[in-house]
Protein backbone atom coordinates (compact mmCIF):
# COMPACT_ATOMS: atom_id res chain seq x y z
CA UNK A 1 0.00 0.00 0.00
CA UNK A 2 1.50 3.57 -1.16
CA UNK A 3 2.86 5.41 1.90
CA UNK A 4 0.90 8.42 3.13
CA UNK A 5 2.58 11.57 4.28
CA UNK A 6 -0.38 14.17 5.77
CA UNK A 7 1.11 17.06 6.27
CA UNK A 8 -0.66 19.81 8.52
CA UNK A 9 -0.27 23.87 7.29
CA UNK A 10 0.47 25.40 3.77
CA UNK A 11 2.55 27.95 5.53
CA UNK A 12 5.51 29.00 3.68
CA UNK A 13 7.56 25.98 5.27
CA UNK A 14 4.32 23.13 4.41
CA UNK A 15 3.59 24.46 0.76
CA UNK A 16 7.22 24.16 0.41
CA UNK A 17 7.92 20.71 1.85
CA UNK A 18 4.71 19.60 -0.32
CA UNK A 19 5.97 20.91 -3.60
CA UNK A 20 9.32 19.02 -3.17
CA UNK A 21 7.69 15.91 -1.95
CA UNK A 22 5.01 15.86 -4.95
CA UNK A 23 7.26 16.20 -7.41
CA UNK A 24 9.62 13.26 -6.71
CA UNK A 25 7.66 10.63 -4.34
CA UNK A 26 3.95 11.86 -5.38
CA UNK A 27 4.58 12.26 -9.17
CA UNK A 28 6.71 8.81 -9.14
CA UNK A 29 3.79 6.60 -6.93
CA UNK A 30 6.10 6.11 -4.35
CA UNK A 31 4.24 7.94 -1.81
CA UNK A 32 0.31 9.82 -1.77
CA UNK A 33 0.89 13.48 -0.50
CA UNK A 34 -1.49 15.29 1.33
CA UNK A 35 -1.46 19.19 2.32
CA UNK A 36 -3.95 20.62 4.93
CA UNK A 37 -4.94 24.00 5.78
CA UNK A 38 -8.29 25.90 6.02
CA UNK A 39 -7.89 28.44 3.64
CA UNK A 40 -7.71 27.69 0.03
CA UNK A 41 -4.96 30.12 -0.61
CA UNK A 42 -1.70 31.16 0.59
CA UNK A 43 0.03 34.14 0.62
CA UNK A 44 4.37 34.22 1.98
CA UNK A 45 3.26 35.77 5.59
CA UNK A 46 6.26 38.18 5.73
CA UNK A 47 4.28 40.26 3.20
CA UNK A 48 1.51 40.43 5.41
CA UNK A 49 2.39 43.74 6.96
CA UNK A 50 2.72 45.16 3.48
CA UNK A 51 -1.44 43.99 2.80
CA UNK A 52 -2.09 45.73 6.17
CA UNK A 53 -0.44 49.08 4.80
CA UNK A 54 -2.17 48.81 1.34
CA UNK A 55 1.28 48.63 -0.44
CA UNK A 56 0.75 44.87 -1.89
CA UNK A 57 -3.06 43.60 -3.08
CA UNK A 58 -3.05 40.35 -1.60
CA UNK A 59 -5.52 38.75 -3.88
CA UNK A 60 -2.70 39.25 -6.75
CA UNK A 61 -0.21 37.68 -4.81
CA UNK A 62 -2.09 34.80 -3.40
CA UNK A 63 -1.04 31.13 -4.19
CA UNK A 64 -4.10 28.66 -4.84
CA UNK A 65 -3.67 25.04 -2.96
CA UNK A 66 -6.08 23.55 -5.18
CA UNK A 67 -4.15 24.63 -8.63
CA UNK A 68 -0.43 24.32 -6.87
CA UNK A 69 -1.85 20.61 -5.57
CA UNK A 70 -2.25 19.78 -9.52
CA UNK A 71 0.90 21.14 -11.17
CA UNK A 72 2.47 19.17 -8.59
CA UNK A 73 1.31 15.54 -7.76
CA UNK A 74 -0.21 16.34 -4.52
CA UNK A 75 -3.81 16.15 -3.03
CA UNK A 76 -5.12 19.50 -1.10
CA UNK A 77 -7.39 19.24 1.72
CA UNK A 78 -9.51 21.98 3.28
CA UNK A 79 -9.93 21.59 6.78
CA UNK A 80 -8.72 22.86 10.58
CA UNK A 81 -6.78 19.88 12.64
CA UNK A 82 -8.44 19.62 15.92
CA UNK A 83 -7.43 16.25 17.32
CA UNK A 84 -5.02 13.42 16.73
CA UNK A 85 -4.88 9.39 17.77
CA UNK A 86 -1.54 8.49 17.43
CA UNK A 87 -2.75 4.69 18.21
CA UNK A 88 -4.92 4.93 15.15
CA UNK A 89 -2.67 7.08 12.77
CA UNK A 90 -5.30 9.34 12.42
CA UNK A 91 -6.16 13.41 12.35
CA UNK A 92 -9.45 14.74 13.38
CA UNK A 93 -10.25 17.64 11.19
CA UNK A 94 -13.28 20.65 12.39
CA UNK A 95 -16.21 21.77 10.50
CA UNK A 96 -15.49 23.93 8.46
CA UNK A 97 -18.09 26.23 8.06
CA UNK A 98 -19.31 29.21 5.43
CA UNK A 99 -19.85 32.97 5.56
CA UNK A 100 -23.12 32.21 7.11
CA UNK A 101 -22.11 30.08 9.93
CA UNK A 102 -23.53 26.60 7.72
CA UNK A 103 -21.30 23.80 7.57
CA UNK A 104 -19.51 23.80 4.14
CA UNK A 105 -17.86 20.49 5.18
CA UNK A 106 -18.26 18.46 8.26
CA UNK A 107 -16.42 17.19 10.59
CA UNK A 108 -13.80 14.27 9.21
CA UNK A 109 -10.87 12.11 9.83
CA UNK A 110 -7.85 11.59 7.86
CA UNK A 111 -5.25 8.61 7.81
CA UNK A 112 -1.81 9.16 7.70
CA UNK A 113 1.43 6.91 7.83
CA UNK A 114 3.55 9.77 8.38
CA UNK A 115 2.40 13.21 10.11
CA UNK A 116 4.14 16.09 9.38
CA UNK A 117 3.08 19.31 11.53
CA UNK A 118 3.70 22.73 10.03
CA UNK A 119 0.80 24.53 11.60
CA UNK A 120 3.00 28.11 12.40
CA UNK A 121 2.27 30.25 14.99
CA UNK A 122 0.16 33.12 16.31
CA UNK A 123 1.16 36.32 17.91
CA UNK A 124 1.23 35.93 21.87
CA UNK A 125 -0.28 39.01 23.80
CA UNK A 126 1.00 37.16 26.65
CA UNK A 127 -2.56 37.64 28.56
CA UNK A 128 -2.17 41.35 28.82
CA UNK A 129 -5.19 42.75 29.87
CA UNK A 130 -7.45 44.07 26.82
CA UNK A 131 -4.68 43.19 24.20
CA UNK A 132 -7.31 40.57 22.85
CA UNK A 133 -9.98 43.34 22.30
CA UNK A 134 -8.57 45.92 21.34
CA UNK A 135 -5.75 45.21 19.07
CA UNK A 136 -5.44 43.90 15.30
CA UNK A 137 -3.15 41.21 14.77
CA UNK A 138 -1.16 40.63 11.70
CA UNK A 139 -1.31 36.50 12.16
CA UNK A 140 -3.20 36.02 8.75
CA UNK A 141 -4.54 37.55 5.36
CA UNK A 142 -7.95 38.10 6.72
CA UNK A 143 -6.47 40.11 9.78
CA UNK A 144 -3.85 42.16 7.58
CA UNK A 145 -7.07 42.94 4.88
CA UNK A 146 -9.29 44.16 8.62
CA UNK A 147 -6.65 46.07 9.50
CA UNK A 148 -6.14 48.22 5.83
CA UNK A 149 -9.91 48.58 5.77
CA UNK A 150 -9.98 49.84 9.16
CA UNK A 151 -7.19 52.63 8.07
CA UNK A 152 -8.61 53.46 5.32
CA UNK A 153 -12.18 53.92 6.40
CA UNK A 154 -10.45 56.59 8.89
CA UNK A 155 -8.88 58.32 5.88
CA UNK A 156 -12.40 58.24 4.12
CA UNK A 157 -14.20 59.57 6.88
CA UNK A 158 -11.54 62.50 7.57
CA UNK A 159 -11.99 63.36 3.37
CA UNK A 160 -15.47 63.39 3.58
CA UNK A 161 -15.59 66.17 6.60
CA UNK A 162 -13.93 68.96 4.02
CA UNK A 163 -11.51 69.62 7.50
CA UNK A 164 -8.39 69.68 4.76
CA UNK A 165 -4.91 69.07 6.59
CA UNK A 166 -6.73 69.21 9.92
CA UNK A 167 -7.68 65.62 11.31
CA UNK A 168 -4.92 63.12 13.02
CA UNK A 169 -4.72 59.26 13.58
CA UNK A 170 -2.81 57.56 16.43
CA UNK A 171 -1.55 54.63 15.25
CA UNK A 172 0.35 52.23 18.25
CA UNK A 173 2.19 49.24 17.18
CA UNK A 174 3.20 47.08 19.78
CA UNK A 175 6.32 44.83 19.48
CA UNK A 176 9.27 46.14 17.70
CA UNK A 177 10.41 42.72 16.05
CA UNK A 178 10.47 42.63 12.39
CA UNK A 179 6.90 42.77 11.71
CA UNK A 180 6.62 45.75 14.09
CA UNK A 181 8.93 47.66 12.38
CA UNK A 182 8.30 47.17 8.67
CA UNK A 183 4.73 47.69 9.23
CA UNK A 184 5.26 51.29 10.86
CA UNK A 185 7.81 52.16 8.05
CA UNK A 186 5.21 51.11 5.76
CA UNK A 187 2.40 52.76 7.62
CA UNK A 188 4.71 56.10 6.87
CA UNK A 189 4.86 55.24 3.35
CA UNK A 190 1.15 54.67 2.80
CA UNK A 191 0.59 57.94 4.59
CA UNK A 192 2.07 59.36 1.92
CA UNK A 193 0.71 57.98 -1.12
CA UNK A 194 -2.66 58.82 0.15
CA UNK A 195 -2.54 61.93 0.42
CA UNK A 196 -0.97 61.71 -3.03
CA UNK A 197 -4.07 60.61 -4.17
CA UNK A 198 -6.06 63.23 -2.66
CA UNK A 199 -6.70 61.95 0.68
CA UNK A 200 -5.34 64.77 2.33
CA UNK A 201 -7.28 65.71 5.09
CA UNK A 202 -4.98 63.73 6.93
CA UNK A 203 -1.60 64.99 6.13
CA UNK A 204 1.38 62.62 6.47
CA UNK A 205 2.73 64.30 9.64
CA UNK A 206 -0.61 64.04 10.88
CA UNK A 207 -0.54 59.96 11.09
CA UNK A 208 1.60 59.79 14.54
CA UNK A 209 3.16 56.28 14.65
CA UNK A 210 3.97 55.14 17.99
CA UNK A 211 6.25 52.17 17.77
CA UNK A 212 6.55 50.04 22.05
CA UNK A 213 8.90 47.56 22.76
CA UNK A 214 9.66 45.85 25.95
CA UNK A 215 12.90 45.54 26.05
CA UNK A 216 15.83 47.86 25.54
CA UNK A 217 16.49 48.20 21.66
CA UNK A 218 14.30 47.62 18.35
CA UNK A 219 15.03 44.21 16.65
CA UNK A 220 16.44 42.24 19.76
CA UNK A 221 17.44 39.27 18.04
CA UNK A 222 19.17 41.11 15.31
CA UNK A 223 22.93 42.52 16.17
CA UNK A 224 23.34 45.67 18.01
CA UNK A 225 24.24 47.93 15.29
CA UNK A 226 21.74 47.14 12.62
CA UNK A 227 19.46 47.91 15.52
CA UNK A 228 20.71 50.82 16.24
CA UNK A 229 20.91 52.15 12.22
CA UNK A 230 17.19 51.07 12.01
CA UNK A 231 16.09 53.16 14.92
CA UNK A 232 17.77 55.99 13.84
CA UNK A 233 16.05 55.47 10.68
CA UNK A 234 12.70 55.17 11.86
CA UNK A 235 12.85 58.38 13.85
CA UNK A 236 14.04 60.01 10.87
CA UNK A 237 11.13 59.05 9.31
CA UNK A 238 8.48 60.72 12.59
CA UNK A 239 8.15 57.42 14.18
CA UNK A 240 8.28 57.52 17.75
CA UNK A 241 10.14 55.07 19.49
CA UNK A 242 9.49 54.04 23.12
CA UNK A 243 11.75 51.05 24.32
CA UNK A 244 12.10 49.57 28.07
CA UNK A 245 8.49 50.46 27.49
CA UNK A 246 6.10 47.61 28.51
CA UNK A 247 2.85 47.39 27.75
CA UNK A 248 0.44 46.66 31.19
CA UNK A 249 -3.06 47.64 29.77
CA UNK A 250 -4.85 48.18 26.56
CA UNK A 251 -8.35 50.02 25.94
CA UNK A 252 -10.10 51.09 23.10
CA UNK A 253 -8.69 54.89 23.42
CA UNK A 254 -4.82 54.08 24.88
CA UNK A 255 -2.33 51.75 25.77
CA UNK A 256 -0.60 51.94 29.13
CA UNK A 257 2.70 50.68 30.64
CA UNK A 258 4.12 49.80 33.50
CA UNK A 259 5.90 53.02 34.05
CA UNK A 260 2.29 54.76 33.86
CA UNK A 261 2.57 56.18 30.67
CA UNK A 262 -0.80 56.52 28.48
CA UNK A 263 -0.31 56.40 25.05
CA UNK A 264 -3.49 57.60 22.65
CA UNK A 265 -4.00 55.28 19.83
CA UNK A 266 -7.38 54.59 17.41
CA UNK A 267 -5.26 51.80 15.73
CA UNK A 268 -3.24 49.11 17.73
CA UNK A 269 -1.32 46.63 16.16
CA UNK A 270 -0.05 43.66 18.31
CA UNK A 271 3.11 42.38 17.28
CA UNK A 272 5.18 41.27 20.19
CA UNK A 273 5.69 37.62 20.88
CA UNK A 274 4.63 34.15 19.29
CA UNK A 275 2.83 30.61 20.36
CA UNK A 276 2.10 28.16 18.95
CA UNK A 277 -1.63 27.13 18.34
CA UNK A 278 -3.41 26.03 21.52
CA UNK A 279 -4.43 22.46 20.08
CA UNK A 280 -0.95 21.55 20.11
CA UNK A 281 -0.65 21.98 23.94
CA UNK A 282 -2.11 18.53 24.66
CA UNK A 283 -1.89 16.82 21.74
CA UNK A 284 -2.83 12.98 22.09
CA UNK A 285 0.60 12.95 24.77
CA UNK A 286 3.13 14.47 22.35
CA UNK A 287 5.08 16.60 23.85
CA UNK A 288 5.40 20.52 24.31
CA UNK A 289 6.00 23.46 26.04
CA UNK A 290 4.98 26.73 27.64
CA UNK A 291 4.68 28.12 24.31
CA UNK A 292 2.50 24.86 22.67
CA UNK A 293 5.58 24.04 20.20
CA UNK A 294 6.49 20.69 19.75
CA UNK A 295 9.64 19.21 21.06
CA UNK A 296 11.64 17.68 18.11
CA UNK A 297 14.82 15.64 17.96
CA UNK A 298 17.57 17.39 15.67
CA UNK A 299 15.72 15.06 12.77
CA UNK A 300 12.85 17.44 13.35
CA UNK A 301 10.75 14.30 14.43
CA UNK A 302 8.78 14.95 18.05
CA UNK A 303 9.93 13.06 20.92
CA UNK A 304 7.75 10.73 21.38
CA UNK A 305 6.19 9.26 18.29
CA UNK A 306 9.00 8.76 15.29
CA UNK A 307 6.08 8.58 12.87
CA UNK A 308 4.97 12.88 13.47
CA UNK A 309 7.85 15.56 12.24
CA UNK A 310 7.12 18.99 12.99
CA UNK A 311 9.14 22.54 11.85
CA UNK A 312 8.69 25.73 11.30
CA UNK A 313 7.48 27.82 14.75
CA UNK A 314 5.12 25.12 15.49
CA UNK A 315 8.34 23.34 16.69
CA UNK A 316 10.63 23.40 19.45
CA UNK A 317 14.15 22.39 18.05
CA UNK A 318 17.57 22.07 19.69
CA UNK A 319 20.12 24.39 18.35
CA UNK A 320 23.42 22.17 19.52
CA UNK A 321 25.90 24.78 21.28
CA UNK A 322 23.38 27.21 22.00
CA UNK A 323 23.02 26.24 26.41
CA UNK A 324 19.69 24.37 25.06
CA UNK A 325 18.50 27.14 22.75
CA UNK A 326 16.19 26.13 20.58
CA UNK A 327 15.84 27.21 16.46
CA UNK A 328 14.81 30.90 16.05
CA UNK A 329 11.49 31.18 14.55
CA UNK A 330 12.08 32.72 11.17
CA UNK A 331 11.13 31.98 7.38
CA UNK A 332 14.79 30.82 6.47
CA UNK A 333 14.74 27.94 9.17
CA UNK A 334 11.48 26.61 7.91
CA UNK A 335 12.62 26.66 4.42
CA UNK A 336 15.82 24.74 5.66
CA UNK A 337 13.76 22.39 7.28
CA UNK A 338 11.14 22.23 4.31
CA UNK A 339 14.46 21.00 2.13
CA UNK A 340 15.72 18.27 4.82
CA UNK A 341 12.63 16.92 5.59
CA UNK A 342 12.10 16.53 1.79
CA UNK A 343 15.47 14.42 1.84
CA UNK A 344 14.27 13.00 5.18
CA UNK A 345 11.45 10.76 3.39
CA UNK A 346 13.82 10.18 0.37
CA UNK A 347 16.38 8.52 2.88
CA UNK A 348 13.72 7.02 5.04
CA UNK A 349 12.13 5.16 1.67
CA UNK A 350 15.78 4.29 0.78
CA UNK A 351 16.35 2.63 4.31
CA UNK A 352 18.91 5.17 5.19
CA UNK A 353 19.51 7.05 8.11
CA UNK A 354 17.14 10.45 8.81
CA UNK A 355 19.40 12.87 8.35
CA UNK A 356 19.72 15.83 11.08
CA UNK A 357 19.27 19.77 11.50
CA UNK A 358 21.60 22.00 11.52
CA UNK A 359 20.58 25.72 11.81
CA UNK A 360 22.70 28.33 9.66
CA UNK A 361 21.92 31.90 10.14
CA UNK A 362 22.70 33.78 6.53
CA UNK A 363 21.62 37.16 7.92
CA UNK A 364 18.87 39.44 8.19
CA UNK A 365 17.30 42.02 5.85
CA UNK A 366 14.78 44.56 7.59
CA UNK A 367 12.96 46.63 4.94
CA UNK A 368 11.96 50.01 5.56
CA UNK A 369 9.40 50.55 2.65
CA UNK A 370 10.81 52.55 -0.04
CA UNK A 371 13.28 54.18 2.44
CA UNK A 372 15.50 52.21 3.03
CA UNK A 373 16.54 48.37 3.36
CA UNK A 374 19.17 47.78 6.36
CA UNK A 375 20.39 44.27 7.44
CA UNK A 376 23.77 41.79 7.40
CA UNK A 377 24.79 38.84 5.93
CA UNK A 378 26.00 35.65 6.92
CA UNK A 379 28.54 33.32 5.18
CA UNK A 380 31.95 31.39 5.76
CA UNK A 381 33.67 33.58 2.78
CA UNK A 382 32.03 36.91 3.57
CA UNK A 383 31.69 37.05 7.49
CA UNK A 384 29.12 39.20 8.49
CA UNK A 385 28.88 42.20 6.50
CA UNK A 386 26.83 44.91 7.37
CA UNK A 387 23.91 46.08 4.05
CA UNK A 388 21.99 49.31 3.59
CA UNK A 389 20.40 51.05 1.06
CA UNK A 390 19.77 49.61 -3.06
CA UNK A 391 21.64 46.55 -2.50
CA UNK A 392 19.88 45.46 0.61
CA UNK A 393 16.86 46.02 -0.92
CA UNK A 394 17.76 43.68 -3.77
CA UNK A 395 18.91 41.17 -1.71
CA UNK A 396 15.31 41.37 0.44
CA UNK A 397 13.28 40.91 -2.59
CA UNK A 398 14.90 38.30 -3.60
CA UNK A 399 14.03 36.68 -0.55
CA UNK A 400 10.55 36.19 -1.79
CA UNK A 401 11.42 35.32 -5.15
CA UNK A 402 13.46 32.63 -3.71
CA UNK A 403 10.09 31.23 -2.26
CA UNK A 404 8.48 31.94 -5.85
CA UNK A 405 10.87 29.59 -7.25
CA UNK A 406 10.31 26.82 -4.92
CA UNK A 407 6.81 26.68 -5.28
CA UNK A 408 6.44 27.75 -8.93
CA UNK A 409 9.85 27.03 -10.25
CA UNK A 410 12.13 29.32 -12.65
CA UNK A 411 10.47 29.98 -15.75
CA UNK A 412 6.87 30.73 -13.83
CA UNK A 413 8.53 33.03 -11.43
CA UNK A 414 10.02 35.07 -13.98
CA UNK A 415 7.11 35.44 -15.77
CA UNK A 416 5.47 36.69 -12.33
CA UNK A 417 8.34 39.01 -12.10
CA UNK A 418 7.52 40.36 -15.34
CA UNK A 419 3.74 40.68 -14.67
CA UNK A 420 4.30 42.19 -11.76
CA UNK A 421 6.35 45.25 -13.44
CA UNK A 422 3.95 45.41 -16.02
CA UNK A 423 1.32 46.14 -13.20
CA UNK A 424 3.33 48.70 -11.49
CA UNK A 425 2.55 50.90 -14.42
CA UNK A 426 -0.81 50.08 -14.61
CA UNK A 427 -2.51 50.29 -11.42
CA UNK A 428 -2.33 52.54 -7.78
CA UNK A 429 0.22 52.31 -5.60
CA UNK A 430 -1.75 51.70 -2.96
CA UNK A 431 -4.36 49.69 -2.00
CA UNK A 432 -7.47 52.23 -2.08
CA UNK A 433 -10.23 49.79 -1.49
Amino acid sequence: MTHRIVIVGGGAGGLELATRLGRTLGKRGQAKIVLVDANLTHIWKPLLHEVAAGSLNSSEDELNYVAQAKWNHFEFQLGRMSGLSRQDKRIRLAATLDEGGIALLPERELSYDSLVLAVGSTTNDFGTPGAAENCLFLDTRAQAERFHRQLLNHYLRAHATLNQGTEQINVAIVGAGATGVELAAELHHAAHELAAYGLDSIQPENMRITLIEAGPRVLPALPARISQAVHRRLEKLGVTVLTNAAVSEVTTEHLQTRSGQLIPASLKVWAAGIRAPAFLESLDGLESNRINQLHVRPTLQTTRDDDIFAFGDCAACPQPGTDERNVPPRAQAAHQQASLLAKSFKQKFAGQALPTYLYRDYGSLISLSHFSTIGNLMGNLMGNVKLEGWLARMFYISLYRMHQIALYGIVRTLLLMLSDHIGRSTEPRLKLH
